[in-house]
């Protein structure tokens, strides 16, 4: 080969070479000239995700991150505009304010931390509660007549409880979603049970008080006044109820009491004794206003049932003796 042709080839690998090198110095200075933007976005949920990105549109970004805007969703910036200086994009429901993004907006001296501070992370609790369950009324109509209609309390209501476990949702502290996981009846309910009946007039011209073996039968009236003067000087309980009916009882079989009456009715209206000749509270608790334990003690009364030997009592803390519900019992007069 010719000297001229060697030198000719020599000459273009040069030129080749050079060409290269200044491709490649062109690519470094553009890759040097772009730009990595450290990007926030916030999604409606609350979840905060950082990406790296070189695109400066906000729909590139979205798009290079997989990201899908709901129909109920809104984007700041819009998808049209550009990324804006703090690095931030917002979704949000359309009801949603998104007042914080616009005051950072306003103020160029607001730092990404600052608009980052006001999308505080959500926190969920499990939480169990104990809630009460209103009792139902149930009312029947037993009237038979004409005559006066009056309610009476045949079974008193009581509430129930049960527990609830639930899932909240806090953000800055605060509540922003309660959702019921389960719920456990604890304890039922108890109805109240109210009957409509027709209103009775107590009178002792219609006694029919008998006393056989031990045992006293009254009238209906005659057994309600019984009921309504033992709940008035006790009602708390039904041993305290039979406390005050026994000592009736035991008046009655009595040397020094007996004057005042041959049976529990009679001892009851003797003059300055029990409530009755008092004063005249006993008689709101007429026609049945009283609970349903005071009738069954009374009637047991009646029918031979003892609690004590006492002739007397007083309001606890006015005499020395045995206290039964509420009242203190003793025999000096």
């Amino acid at each position: 080969m010719k000297n001229d042709d060697k030198a000719s080839i020599s000459l273009k690998k040069i030129v080749c070479i050079s060409i290269i090198l200044i491709f490649l110095l062109s690519v470094g200075v553009m890759a040097g000239n772009v730009k990595v933007n450290n990007v926030k976005i916030v999604l409606s949920s609350g979840y905060e995700m950082d990406v790296f990105t070189t695109k400066t549109s906000v729909k590139d970004i979205l798009d290079e991150n997989h990201i899908v805007l709901l129909e109920d969703e809104k984007v700041t910036p819009d998808t049209t505009e550009e990324l804006s200086d703090n690095n931030t994009i917002i979704i949000s429901k359309e009801t949603e304010n998104v007042e914080v993004f616009e005051k950072v907006e306003k103020s160029s001296e607001v730092s990404t931390e600052d608009i980052l501070d006001n999308y505080s992370k959500i926190i969920e609790k499990i939480i169990v509660e104990k809630e009460t369950i209103p009792y139902e009324t149930i009312t029947k109509d037993v009237t038979t007549g004409s005559g006066t209609k009056q309610d009476r309390v045949i079974q008193e209501g009581e509430n129930g409880i049960k527990e609830v476990t639930y899932k909240v949702k806090y953000q800055n502290g605060e509540e922003i979603e309660k959702t019921e996981i389960k719920s456990e009846v604890i304890k039922e309910p108890v109805d109240k049970i109210v009957e409509i009946r027709t209103k009775q007039i107590t009178t002792r011209s219609s006694s029919k008080t008998t006393y056989s073996g031990g045992k006293w039968t009254y009238s209906d009236s005659e057994l309600d006044l019984l009921c309504a003067i033992t709940a008035q000087e006790c009602s708390s309980s039904y041993e305290g109820a039979l406390a005050v009916i026994t000592t009736a009882c035991n008046r009655t079989v009595s040397s020094s009491w007996k004057s005042y009456g041959s049976d529990p009715l009679s001892q009851y209206m003797a003059p300055s004794q029990f409530c009755y000749s008092i004063d005249n509270h006993w008689r709101k608790r007429l026609n049945g206003n009283y609970p349903s334990y005071v009738k069954q003690a009374v009637l047991d009364a009646l029918n031979g049932k003892r609690n004590h030997t006492y002739l007397s009592f007083r309001a606890a803390g006015y005499h020395s003796g045995e206290i039964i519900g509420g009242n203190v019992y003793f025999n000096s007069l």
